[in-house]
């Protein structure tokens, strides 16, 4: 009997030790003062843009990393890859100009003052409300099994005459280019969300019912070269009340509630199998 729950506690540990080793995904959280990894990082501004590592939190799977800025955006950004690894913990988001040339990703992706892909906001019934001011704002990581997942908490939002926290959470999971955006209100009365997609003149758009996707290049920032990207948000259109396109990005304006959920997707010219819109919409679809 000995002997047998030994064999069964080897395989087990032997089975856990495989998926963990087949997770194909990461986490990065970090201040540049030190460069030491963390699990959580707090600060009562607000703000720790320009301090801490990457601007905030990140995530990673093979095809794509992503990260929440630690400021009033509170937008996600992509990093894009041109080959499926993972590349966080050897390059920070911020390869060289030598490393891009090598096959290395690079921040393609230009935010802005927009939602980025998937960034959560608020909607007052007039106007978008930014996660800002807080009395308190906390990014964490956290590496599981089979997926990662990164959150940002920002305490005592003001929206509509009282303050909320509010929560969004991004997993992205082994073998699953898309990620998931969450967003929980931990108040008593409901809210309205907003997220969405930004985009850039002279890119493609494709709108159907559930899924907004763009392509294209985005204005020149910290990369060594112009690379077509592609992303994409995937939506319940019952969750929403409408959309609305202000020139820059294209906004969900959720229906009151306590917490939201989308899917987020994206890829770039430099990978081998989804390198242009038709073959990024066609992923999208299937």
């Amino acid at each position: 009997m000995k002997k047998r729950s030994f064999v069964l506690l080897l395989f087990a540990v032997i089975l856990i030790n495989q998926t963990q080793a087949q997770n194909k995904t990461d986490v990065s959280l970090f201040m540049r003062s030190d460069s030491l990894q963390q699990v959580e990082i707090s600060d009562q501004s607000g703000d720790l843009y320009s301090t801490i590592g990457h601007h905030g939190p990140a995530v990673e799977n093979e095809w794509m990393a992503l990260r929440i800025y630690f400021s009033d955006k509170a937008a996600i950004d992509v990093y894009s890859k041109a080959k499926a690894q993972l590349e966080l913990k050897e390059k920070a988001w911020y390869p060289t100009a030598e490393d891009q040339k090598e096959g290395w990703g690079a921040d393609y992706y230009k935010v802005g003052q927009t939602v980025g892909l998937g960034g959560v906001r608020l909607w007052d019934g007039e106007k978008v409300v930014k996660l800002n001011p807080v009395s308190n704002r906390t990014a964490r990581v956290v590496k599981a099994p089979t997926c990662s997942y990164m959150e940002m908490l920002s305490e005592d939002v003001p929206y509509k005459g009282r303050n909320i926290d509010v929560l969004v959470r991004v997993t992205v999971y082994s073998g699953e280019r898309n990620a998931k955006v969450e967003a929980f209100a931990l108040t008593d009365e409901p809210v309205q969300f907003v997220t969405g997609v930004n985009y850039h003149k002279g890119q493609e758009i494709y709108k159907k019912d559930g899924l907004i996707a763009t392509w294209g290049l985005h204005p020149e920032d910290v990369a060594a070269e112009l690379v077509e990207i592609g992303a994409a948000i995937l939506y319940d259109p019952a969750d929403f009340v409408k959309t609305e396109d202000d020139g820059s990005q294209f906004l969900l304006i959720s229906k009151p509630g306590k917490q939201l959920s989308a899917w987020v997707s994206s890829a770039c010219g430099r990978e081998a199998d989804i390198n242009t819109m038709k073959k990024f919409i066609g992923f999208l679809e299937k």
